[in-house]
């Protein structure tokens, strides 16, 4: 599984060069990377099947406990199988829809990224990858929503989708660390075992808010859901692949891999329940409002992933076992209908409604496609969808709590699938006109295989579900609820009650479809009600934080060095005194005024030179005065440190002060003119925090010397440095060695601050020619 990461990471940075060499020809590779993937996958079928898990581990810093760590299991297998298989449509119709793009490669990079990202996820065995993977889905989402970064659409609902899920990954990351804190574990295999540990700890309830945050934001429940619409900004692959099949579904996965741990407790039940049934009614009201193709599937994606967060809320085993067999059906044929609308937007230049019309004729394969699919969607016999649809009404009648409510919801949802469906799957493509709409192209086979080959699957599976999806969907459930299950799929259940409701909610769905047009000429009279929902509120919160961000920049920020300083010392100040009045240890004094009498000579003089130098330092004017004044300052302590016997601290000393001296000199005519201290109350104030400062600092030190740290560090330093470190420097093999990730950390961030910099020069000489 290593090799699975590793290897797509080294392609989707091996992209653009591969685009120079390959040209169009670039899917090919890139789509037989998740072939290969799903190759593997396939491989592992047998042992998953047999009931057992795959593990593999990688010691990174075993005692801390953050290792490299994969852990396959059938929910794992069924989410990898999902992301690989239509990541090898995507990427070989991504290589059709955008031919000839000069940017090819760089997409390439990003999808590929992001596939990677998301394989990672579902195959996490610790919450440390986990949430590696989960933040590196939201950059690589945000770099492929805004590919076409000229347009102010695509840079606004990439920077949406990046802020939205990216603060739901940083409490998502909160909540796992008290996770794996309560649980005493943070491996994900070890925390499945201890739900009753976590359920009945007093920090259960933060946890389980942070948590599902992390799931909301990135599965685009209420009242996050703004951003998903806004995301179709995207090229059709990027919708087709994340925001119907796998991104939008890995907040369905954190919440079934958690389920175990998290779940059955009544805030998580009624949390899930009336979120996902609050977004269900209105992902399906909102589709229901819309003529442009992305955005009526968009919505529809939403009120399928609200039925899937309500399911799991639930947690029966029937709702579980729905959950899993209609969010494949959903990634099914929502994918397909999403690669549908790319060809009628690639071929016709349009997305609206209003302007399709007689497609079939001259669009046959994707209109076959966007048939099969539209029927599973509004699930009719015999398609995959079908069975879902009778195991969503199955769960919801069988609950013990909120029935009414659950089959309400469903089967509201249900009928606007249904309505919807006839749009998509035949309103435009076969209703017969005198007037088709004209194609400006012809679509070549790469845009037209795929959809058709997944609408196909949607039927394959529908009339054998015995034999393809039953095993692996059995054992996912399993995953989830602990215990082993009879997960039986069948086309045919007889003549019942569900059987009647779904023939019910196929005619409703066609009266909804009738009225459609109606609702279309109302539905603009209900934009008033959006100007305080959640995409307002978005709005006024990112406004009031750029205004707040510019006022605070403009009062710290303002360009002095010394403005700068005297904040940050101000602070420090501020805070070791508050330290220090609440619980500090109290320092005595007598001991270092006996120490002051047995003062020598020279350190008196060093003293006199050092306080008139500081004095006259506060009173010039004159720049090169002041740099001669810092130098004797310096030269003064780097004496002091040689009379107290510390040679190499006081050579160091005297190299700073030699360079800074000569560098401040060389520059001088370089500044810009100095702005000096204008009036008392600031020459005061300055002096004032100079004088608190070292009053501080010399308190610090003399309690420091008071109260000794009995440390075991020290000596264990001393005893290793040559032996572990192969080192006589104690303080070179300390930074080297001991504290490697620290230096490492400092040296990345002047890699980073170097780059920048040079970014912003070679923009600076390229704008100048």
């Amino acid at each position: 599984m290593l090799i699975i990461i590793l290897a797509g990471l080294l392609l989707a940075f091996s992209a653009p060069v591969l685009h120079k060499w390959l040209g169009k020809y670039l899917y090919v590779p890139m789509a037989l990377y998740p072939l290969s993937a799903f190759v593997y996958f396939l491989t592992l079928l047998p042992q998953v099947l047999a009931g057992e898990t795959v593990t593999a581990i990688y010691l990174w810093a075993p005692s801390l406990n953050i290792n490299l760590h994969f852990y396959l299991d059938g929910l794992s297998l069924f989410f990898a199988l999902l992301v690989t298989g239509f990541g090898t449509l995507i990427m070989t119709y991504a290589g059709g829809y955008l031919k000839g793009d000069n940017l090819l490669g760089r997409f390439y990079l990003y999808l590929t990224l992001f596939m990677v990202a998301m394989t990672g996820v579902v195959l996490s065995g610790n919450i440390f990858c986990l949430f590696v993977f989960w933040e590196l889905t939201s950059l690589s989402s945000y770099l492929l929503i805004g590919y076409k970064h000229a347009k102010e659409e695509s840079r606004k609902s990439a920077l949406q989708a990046l802020l939205v899920t990216g603060g739901g990954g940083l409490a998502l990351m909160a909540g796992l660390l008290l996770m794996g804190s309560v649980g005493e574990t943070f491996t994900i295999s070890d925390l499945l075992n201890r739900g009753s540990l976590i359920t009945e700890h007093n920090l259960y309830l933060p946890m389980l808010v942070l948590v599902l945050l992390g799931a909301f934001t990135k599965s685009a429940q209420f009242p996050f859901h703004f951003w998903l619409p806004n995301a179709m900004a995207a090229p059709t692959p990027v919708s087709a692949y994340l925001h119907s099949a796998t991104m939008v579904k890995a907040g369905i996965y954190l919440l079934a891999r958690f389920t175990p741990v998290l779940g059955g407790t009544d805030a998580w039940q009624y949390t899930l329940m009336t979120v996902g049934g609050i977004t269900t009614l209105l992902g399906a009201l909102l589709a229901m409002q819309h003529k442009d193709l992305k955005a009526i599937l968009a919505y529809t994606t939403i009120s399928a992933l609200g039925i899937l967060v309500t399911m799991t809320g639930v947690g029966t085993a029937p709702a579980l076992q729905a959950m899993l067999v209609f969010l494949l059906a959903h990634a099914l044929y929502k994918g397909t209908l999403f690669l549908v609308a790319g060809n009628v937007d690639h071929a016709t230049g349009t997305r609206d409604l209003d302007f399709l019309r007689g497609l079939g004729r001259n669009m046959k394969p994707t209109a076959i496609a966007a048939s099969l699919a539209a029927l599973s969607m509004a699930g009719v016999l015999p398609f995959f969808g079908f069975i879902g649809k009778e195991l969503l009404y199955e769960a919801a009648l069988g609950a013990t709590t909120f029935k009414v409510m659950l089959f309400a919801v469903s089967f509201f949802s249900g009928m606007v699938f249904v309505a919807i469906a006839i749009v998509l799957g035949f309103k435009f493509f076969w209703q017969p006109t005198a007037t088709p709409t004209p194609l400006e192209h012809h679509l070549a086979p790469a845009l037209q295989l795929p959809p058709l080959l997944v609408a196909s699957v949607g039927l394959l599976f529908g009339l054998f579900p015995a034999f393809f999806v039953t095993p692996l969907l059995r054992r996912a459930a399993e995953a989830m609820l602990g215990v082993e299950q009879l997960f039986e799929l069948a086309l045919w259940h007889g003549f019942n009650l569900v059987l009647g409701l779904s023939g019910l909610t196929m005619v409703l769905g066609y009266v909804a479809y009738r009225c459609s047009n109606r609702l279309h000429t109302y539905a603009p009279r209900l934009n008033p009600l959006y100007k305080m929902g959640p995409q307002r509120l978005y709005e006024l919160f990112l406004t009031g934080l750029l205004k707040g961000a510019t006022s605070i920049t403009q009062r710290l920020q303002n360009g002095y060095l010394r403005s700068y300083i005297y904040i940050i010392i101000s602070t420090l100040i501020g805070l070791v005194i508050l330290v220090l009045l609440k619980k500090g240890p109290v320092l005595d004094l007598s001991e270092n005024w006996r120490e002051m009498g047995n003062a020598r000579l020279y350190e008196l003089v060093l003293l006199v030179l050092l306080v008139p130098a500081l004095l006259f330092l506060f009173r010039t004017r004159s720049r090169l005065t002041s740099i001669a004044i810092l130098g004797m300052i310096g030269y003064s302590i780097a004496l002091f440190y040689i009379l107290f016997g510390a040679p190499d601290v006081a050579a160091t000393q005297l190299l700073i002060e030699t360079l800074t001296v000569v560098i401040f000199v060389l520059i001088l005519h370089k500044l810009p003119e100095f702005k000096f201290l204008s009036s008392r109350y600031q020459k005061a104030k300055y002096m004032a925090i100079s004088v608190l400062f070292g009053g501080v600092m010399a308190y610090l030190t003399l309690l420091v010397k008071q109260y000794p740290l009995v440390s075991g560090l020290k000596a264990y330093y001393g005893e290793n440095s040559y032996l572990l470190g192969h080192g006589r420097n104690i303080v070179n093999v300390i930074l080297v060695d001991f504290r490697a990730l620290d230096t490492l950390g400092e040296t990345t961030v002047l890699a980073v601050a170097a780059i920048g910099i040079y970014a912003m020069l070679k923009l600076k000489m390229d704008n100048e020619h």
